[in-house]
């Protein structure tokens, strides 16, 4: 290694001026422990430089400022996304706990066919509701199998739990039912209990119906189960139509006021059961021609 030659050599050598720093360092060390005369000038520095430091970082909050812009624009983008694929999970959740529901409705269904077409000699058609009326005062539904698929005027719908309607108007590939609640139907039932019957009739409201002309000492409490009792062989017997939930009697009247409440769903069902007619009831229905003599 060449050495500055000594013309060009000015100043202290090496170990001087670390001797002149270590000195000056320990003199500081003791004036700041012993005077205090330093930390206001430390302060006094750092107001002076403060306004220069504020400008050097200038550039820092600057892209910093661009960083978060831009990381905002991804997460305005993501948050897009994620709200749309949580729309769409929503929507295939719903129509999963549908899907469910009507699954476990139709093994409802399967179960009643089977105890019905077991019990009697009754056959029952599945069909699902169409249409239902907005009028809250027509008490009536609109099922998709009608005429073309041999349904006939007067059958019988039920639901899995008991007596929905009855098909009052037949269309060739729909059918209109009125149901249990409306005013103008009525059912023959009869109490489980003691085999008291009667016959139940709708009041216009959902969720009551109304056994009329019965005596007021009539043996009939809350509770009792009102089945069909199969007169007339539009409705097989033994189905469950109501639960009795009050009595009013009052001394003055000749006859009781007995309110019950339908066990079918009449109001939320999806898909339903239609019961074919007892023979007797078709016969009746058909015409028979009538043969005149030949005249000899």
């Amino acid at each position: 290694m060449k050495t500055a030659p000594q013309f060009f050599r000015h100043g202290p050598g090496p170990l001087a001026r670390l001797f002149v720093f270590v000195l000056l360092s320990c003199l500081l060390i003791a004036e700041d422990l012993r005077f205090k005369y330093f930390p206001e000038l430390r302060q006094t520095i750092g107001v002076v430089i403060f306004p220069l430091q504020k400008v050097a970082y200038i550039p820092i909050h600057i892209y910093d400022q661009i960083e978060g812009l831009v990381a905002s624009f991804y997460l305005v983008e993501e948050n897009i996304k994620l709200k749309q694929q949580y729309m769409e999970d929503r929507e295939q959740l719903l129509k999963l706990h549908a899907l469910q529901a009507e699954n476990a409705q139709l093994r409802q269904l399967l179960g009643a066919v089977q105890r019905i077409e077991t019990n009697t000699e009754t056959k029952a058609v599945l069909a699902e509701i169409l249409y239902t009326p907005r009028d809250p005062f027509n008490h009536k539904i609109t099922l998709n199998k009608g005429g073309y698929h041999n349904i006939q005027l007067g059958q019988a719908v039920i639901d899995d739990k008991g007596i929905v309607g009855q098909i009052t108007q037949l269309y060739p590939w729909s059918s209109e039912v009125t149901l249990l609640t409306d005013k103008n139907h009525s059912v023959p039932v009869q109490v489980l209990r003691n085999n008291l019957r009667s016959v139940v009739s709708g009041t216009g409201k959902n969720d009551e119906l109304e056994l009329r002309y019965l005596s007021v000492n009539i043996d009939i409490q809350p509770g009792d189960l009102l089945v069909t009792s199969g007169i007339g062989g539009v409705y097989p017997p033994g189905i469950p139509v109501a639960t009795v939930l009050r009595i009013e009697r009052d001394p003055a009247d000749d006859f009781a006021q007995v309110i019950s409440t339908p066990i079918a769903g009449v109001d939320r069902n999806r898909q339903v059961l239609i019961l074919s007619l007892a023979q007797s009831v078709l016969d009746d229905l058909i015409e028979t021609p009538k043969i005149e003599p030949q005249k000899k």
